[in-house]
């Protein structure tokens, strides 16, 4: 999260736009960022290893599994998207969208309603259908149908727009539940809630993490001339300012006792 930070920085600044997949190792609870600290279970993750930050991003908390979790992450400047919140949310998951589709796995937004079944997680949240992906369907053994197979969030900070998200590839729902004190949920209605892809078709990991990367290399070109000027360095890297500027941030925020267990408007006090 701090290199997303420092990449809208450097978009802002008239620098190149990122566009990124990347693995949480070790596993991590990300909170939302108005998120109780009192919902986490601080003792099963330290005593599982499992991090545990504060997005700045809303919502409820994430865990984010090394194997179970495929994240990507989009920073641009934000003359360059449109300025309707929900426009740009499907600007930016098209090529969220075209992974699944490469995978042959049918996914879209979320359509019907699917009701709250505990606040403090953001997968058993209500769903919305601006950013919630579900996938599958009755005959895939869920007995409300499709599920949720991904979530999306996204902020701006200084003329930049910021969205990351989680692709579940295997769902972990002992240890996404263990994370919560007392969650009201057990790992098998978790499971009737989420899916993940190698329930859903015969991949790996890789191949999941190979898709998600061409379908973003895709939506950065283009196709035709509606890229036109549009080039990508597959090979980038961060340069030694920016790795600097992450570091602060990791000290001074997202492994700051301050800005992950105390809540907005509490802190300082």
């Amino acid at each position: 999260m701090a290199l997303d930070e420092v990449a809208a920085e450097t978009a802002a600044a008239g620098g190149p736009s990122t566009v990124r997949t990347y693995r949480w190792d070790p596993s991590c609870l990300t909170l939302g960022y108005r998120q109780d600290p009192e919902t986490v279970d601080w003792a099963f993750c330290e005593r599982e290893g499992i991090d545990v930050t504060r997005r700045q991003t809303g919502g409820g908390g994430i865990y984010h599994d090394a194997y179970g979790d495929v994240a990507y992450s989009i920073a641009v400047p934000a003359a360059d998207v449109p300025g309707k919140l929900l426009d740009c949310y499907h600007l930016l998951c098209e090529p969220v969208l075209d992974a699944f589709d490469r995978l042959g796995i049918d996914a879209g937004y979320v359509e019907a309603s699917m009701p709250e079944l505990y606040h403090p997680a953001c997968y058993l949240r209500e769903l919305h259908p601006a950013h919630d992906v579900v996938a599958g369907s009755e005959a895939d053994g869920a007995p409300g149908g499709r599920r949720k197979i991904a979530g999306n969030a996204q902020y701006r900070k200084r003329d930049a727009v910021i969205q990351h998200g989680s692709l579940t590839f295997s769902v972990e729902a002992e240890r996404h539940l263990g994370t919560f004190v007392n969650p009201p949920v057990t790992p098998a209605e978790f499971r009737e809630r989420v899916v993940g892809m190698d329930e859903l078709a015969d991949l790996d990991r890789g191949d999941a993490v190979a898709a998600v990367e061409d379908a973003l290399v895709t939506w950065v070109i283009g196709k035709g001339s509606d890229r036109d000027g549009v080039t990508l360095d597959r090979d980038g890297s961060w340069t030694d300012a920016e790795l600097e500027r992450a570091a602060e941030l990791v000290e001074t925020k997202y492994r700051d006792d301050e800005w992950v267990r105390t809540r907005p408007g509490n802190r300082g006090a």
